[in-house]
């Protein structure tokens, strides 16, 4: 009896423990530098899936059948916003309520920038954003919507991820808090590092393919005088290309830099007659690989694509 009841109590632990490991939800996230983040949580729990995977950019990404059905086998789906992951929006709409959705745009404690114009920055073409309401945010071209570059945002939206995750997957909470006090901590320090690393060059202009790092900008202080296209999805014409090569030879600016994801000719015409050197910056990860180190590796990268150029 007494070997029975220990096999009894065995089984039900086992069953118990099976019962707990099913109600792990499944978890996708849309970029890389938000599936950083939500791997670093999920560590020891289980791993993220990623929609925009390999080089890709959410900005000319199309929807293929895998990512479609991780999407449909999701419980949880953490994406930026309609800003920037446009090509999400129906598919997001389509699953209804078979999983939650968390629109990370919304986190509490987010620094939001709005998009540059005028000058070196070329005008977003807006729509009907003057019409929208004040404070509402989800109207494309409104916000910048990099807002990952910044890793104090980058600690807000961890909060929105941990408290989600908590909600959904009580089971797991603890491990849920330690990670997600662990990874506050790495980016405070992470921010100390850019800080010092980036600070020898902050009086000097650069270009760069598009307008997306601001928030790197604005957290660092360091001088971005112009931006190749709006949008990389859409290309520049000839007269657009002229003004920047004009600006570049106005400002001195040391460097331009391309992306990896997107034509590197523009930038040597953009190059071509001035003492400019050409870099490259990847804010969407695009050469990386996924996981939970990445955001650092994105961060530190920006940072020292920067200095590298410019010290000279």
């Amino acid at each position: 009896m007494k070997v029975a009841g220990l096999h009894l109590l065995a089984t039900t632990a086992w069953l118990l423990a099976g019962a707990a490991h099913a109600e792990t939800p499944k978890v996708v996230a849309s970029i890389k530098p938000i599936h950083s983040l939500v791997a670093a949580i999920m560590k020891g729990v289980g791993e993220p899936g990623l929609i925009v995977e390999g080089a890709n950019s959410p900005h000319t990404f199309n929807m293929k059948p895998s990512s479609a059905k991780k999407l449909q086998d999701a419980d949880l789906v953490f994406w930026v916003g309609h800003g920037l992951e446009a090509f999400l929006e129906k598919p997001l709409e389509a699953l209804g309520n078979k999983a939650t959705v968390v629109e990370l745009d919304d986190a509490p404690g987010l620094t939001k920038l709005k998009f540059r114009e005028g000058g070196a920055f070329e005008p977003h073409d807006d729509g009907d954003a003057d019409e929208a309401a004040e404070g509402h945010h989800h109207d494309e071209g409104e916000f910048d919507m990099h807002l990952w570059l910044d890793p104090a945002n980058a600690k807000a939206m961890a909060a929105e991820i941990e408290k989600t995750l908590v909600k959904a997957d009580p089971h797991n909470a603890q491990t849920y808090a330690a990670n997600a006090k662990a990874l506050d901590e790495k980016l405070d320090a992470l921010d100390k590092e850019l800080a010092a690393s980036v600070a020898p060059i902050k009086d000097k202009p650069f270009i760069v393919f598009h307008d997306a790092y601001q928030y790197f900008e604005n957290r660092y202080h360091i001088r971005v005088a112009g931006s190749i296209t709006v949008s990389p999805e859409t290309l520049p014409g000839a007269d657009r290309i002229s003004q920047i090569h004009k600006k570049v030879t106005e400002l001195g600016a040391t460097c331009v830099f391309s992306e990896p994801q997107f034509e590197p000719k523009l930038i040597n015409v953009v190059l071509e007659g001035t003492p400019a050197k050409a870099g490259t910056l990847d804010p969407e990860a695009a050469t990386l690989t996924e996981g939970p180190n990445l955001y650092f590796d994105l961060m530190r990268g920006i940072a020292t694509s920067l200095t590298d150029c410019l010290k000279g």
